[in-house]
């Protein structure tokens, strides 16, 4: 493998990126093509989904190869910017075809990020279409962009509370020629934690409660603590599900699809190391996997890295994010 390495999924042959987003509403989309078509998994861990065309890959269905993945902000609204994916992608010809027409395979899954900008502009067809033309190789664009434009972290307080967070990647070469990439947008309910140290670097900020604070620190409230006590008692009772990680990772190694499906079940460990809590009935924790078979690779090789590089990509998401709507990021708290 020759040229310069940008520590991001499109590190992964055959990967483009794309997004686009509504900077005033603080929405958006991001679009993972393949157009040549991968394999492809899935692993989706939270209590609360918003997904569109993941049964198909499930590894006793019928079809194997995906033509791009779509994360979208919106709620479920956002699961509309599919449409537009699958509009760029048939215009080009690609797509499973059946004889009188190509369908493109597209599976998306979206974020809750209508209480953070105006809700009532969402990801649509159009700006999915955007995110295709905006595809490409490389692509390090990170924090408030596409997908990552209204993310946000530590919510367990509510919104007023929460930290800003965004969209993040990461890649690794792993010999013989292999990469793994990571892309992901962190719209977490939980903490946003370094696994190198167990410090918190984006999160719930402690709530003042006349003379004391919510919380073991005067930086972070930690919603693991808050989770204990009785004011995190009682606001779980009427939480809402407006909280999800939704993720993408890559790679060129030659994979069957019951093994880019346990890929996508090992890059869940990048996520539980990372926020804390992870998997919650309040979050639609998601997470797809793509293999363009370039290589030969292990499957536990290639899972054992892509957890690493989810890590990574999650950290990368909290750290390159940008303030707004007046809340603070890691960077600036």
């Amino acid at each position: 493998m020759t040229g310069k390495f940008h520590h991001s999924i499109t590190d992964v042959p055959g990967i483009l990126v794309g997004h686009a987003h509504h900077a005033e509403a603080l929405t958006g989309c991001t679009v993972v093509l393949c157009p040549q078509g991968a394999v492809a998994g899935i692993d989706q861990r939270g209590g609360a989904p918003g997904t569109r065309e993941t049964d198909l890959l499930h590894p006793v269905h019928l079809v194997e190869k995906v033509h791009a993945i779509v994360l979208a902000g919106g709620s479920a609204f956002g699961l509309d910017a599919a449409s537009g994916v699958m509009r760029f992608l048939e215009e080009r010809k690609i797509g499973f075809y059946v004889g009188v027409a190509h369908v493109p395979i597209v599976p998306a899954a979206i974020l809750f990020d209508l209480d953070i900008g105006d809700p009532r502009i969402r990801p649509d067809a159009t700006m999915g279409y955007q995110a295709c033309l905006n595809a490409t190789s490389p692509n390090t664009a990170q924090g408030n962009v596409g997908a990552g434009m209204g993310a946000t972290v530590g919510k367990i307080l509510g919104i007023k509370q929460a930290m800003k967070s965004g969209l993040g990647t990461a890649s690794i070469k792993i010999g013989n020629g292999v990469v793994v990439g990571a892309l992901v947008a962190v719209n977490a309910l939980g903490d946003v934690v370094d696994p190198q140290n167990g410090q918190i670097i984006a999160g719930v900020r402690p709530l003042q409660m006349g003379p004391k604070r919510i919380g073991e620190t005067e930086r972070f409230a930690n919603t693991m603590y808050v989770m204990r006590s009785l004011v995190g008692r009682s606001v779980l009772r009427f939480a809402t599900r407006q909280n999800t990680v939704i993720g993408v990772v890559a790679t060129n190694a030659r994979l069957n699809k019951e093994q880019i499906t346990r890929v996508a079940q090992m890059a869940q460990d990048g996520l539980a190391q990372t926020i804390r809590p992870a998997h919650t009935m309040l979050d639609g924790d998601t997470v797809f996997a793509l293999a363009t078979g370039e290589r030969n690779a292990d499957v536990n090789i290639v899972g054992a890295f892509a957890a690493q590089v989810m890590a990574e990509a999650i950290l990368n998401a909290v750290r390159y994010a940008e303030p707004v709507a007046g809340l603070p990021t890691a960077a600036t708290w």
